[in-house]
């Protein structure tokens, strides 16, 4: 069997003895390289016992603890401002960066509900019209959409079954009389003006009272006429009397289904594309850096307990030693979940609701405090 090199308690690092050498180039990174594996080859033991690792092992430890402190940071930032980084270029890298929570996503979004509001969104509306016949009370708009050449189904969206708006047929019983007003007075121009007519400018309630009039006369008179429609089945209440044409308002369904998939092309789609790359070491605070250390420590004793675990006791003159395998691993991955709490914990007490909470609680209780000041009486 091979003798390997076990820690002798000392190391000296270089760019390459990490696994993915992200990073080697940190001139910060480089100089704690070497005292996390005294940290950590002292907090496992050494020199009172060997510790079977290399410098290389709490090199790896180290790497994989700045990772996984980026990755929940970065994890963290990703779902605080989500909304405002979806649909923005993947070409440039988010750290470093101030992002802004915008409504720029939030009224995209909307858009698709004023689609079925009919007020905007994506979906062009088309107007169409189809000739009424005499007698005729049935209606195929299918039939219509494949004459037109209309690829896939249609959605009606309004039937113009309505007489014109009431402002259009507004009339003045009255006009020529002296006491009322002619074309609403030409516009107010007083065009009709004249010795013999005297003219009386109204309020605007008299003209909507008579609007309401004319829309009233055709909910109660004209009620019967009204349409029916059932899978683009149009079916006319009264039978037509008259010829004419029956206007209509509607969707392509094939483009609605359309605007559900917008094409992102180098644009953010998924939390996996949003562009964080690994943290720069030297910019992490003694705050962090502690993190990073204690849980470089967790892995190297993982690691350790993995080790000891390929024998679970070692012959000594005499007798037997048992290896301390089982507590190292219930031990490694405890103080790993403590750590990862604590992180997940901090990053949400900061978060943009929880801050603007506390200042929130701060100014109700400054205001309480003030409250209690006693106000000075000045006599002028």
């Amino acid at each position: 069997m091979a003798n390997i090199n076990i820690w002798d308690g000392t190391s000296t690092f270089s760019s390459g003895q990490t696994p993915f050498g992200f990073y080697d180039s940190d001139a910060t990174f480089q100089a704690d390289a070497d005292k996390v594996a005294k940290f950590c080859a002292t907090r496992l033991g050494y020199p009172l016992m060997d510790v079977e690792l290399q410098s290389g092992s709490f090199y790896a430890c180290f790497e994989e603890a700045v990772t996984t402190y980026g990755n929940e940071v970065f994890q963290y930032k990703v779902r605080e401002n989500y909304l405002s980084l979806e649909g923005s270029s993947t070409g440039s890298s988010a750290n470093k960066k101030i992002i802004n929570p915008t409504l720029d996503r939030l009224i995209q979004i909307s858009k698709n509900y004023g689609t079925e509001a009919e007020v905007g969104g994506y979906v062009t509306k088309y107007t169409g019209s189809i000739a009424v016949s005499v007698n005729q009370q049935n209606y195929d708009l299918n039939a219509w959409a494949t004459a037109q050449g209309i690829e896939g189904s249609i959605e009606i969206r309004k039937v113009f079954y309505e007489a014109p708006p009431a402002i259009l047929r507004y009339f003045d019983p009255y006009a020529g009389t002296g006491t009322g007003l002619q074309s609403l007075m030409d516009a107010f121009d007083f065009g009709s003006y004249s010795p013999g007519v005297n003219f009386l400018l109204m309020p605007a309630s008299f003209d909507m009272l008579k609007i309401q009039a004319i829309e009233f006369n055709d909910q109660v008179r004209r009620s019967a006429y009204s349409f029916e429609l059932v899978n683009n089945q149009l079916k006319l209440f009264p039978i037509p009397r008259t010829a004419g044409s029956m206007h209509f308002e509607y969707y392509k369904v094939n483009e609605k289904a359309a605007a559900s998939f917008l094409d992102g092309g180098s644009l953010i789609t998924n939390v996996a594309e949003v562009p964080y790359s690994n943290p720069t070491y030297s910019h992490i605070n003694s705050v962090g850096r502690q993190w990073v250390f204690r849980y470089a420590l967790a892995l190297a004793k993982e690691l350790l307990g993995y080790i000891r675990g390929k024998y679970q006791t070692v012959p000594v003159p005499g007798s037997e030693a048992t290896l301390n395998q089982a507590d190292l691993l219930a031990d490694a991955r405890s103080e790993k979940e403590a750590l990862l709490v604590n992180l997940r914990e901090m990053l949400d007490q900061t978060s943009r609701q929880a801050l603007l909470e506390r200042k929130a609680s701060e100014g109700e209780n400054l205001r309480k405090t003030l409250a209690d000041v006693p106000m000075t009486i000045y006599i002028g």
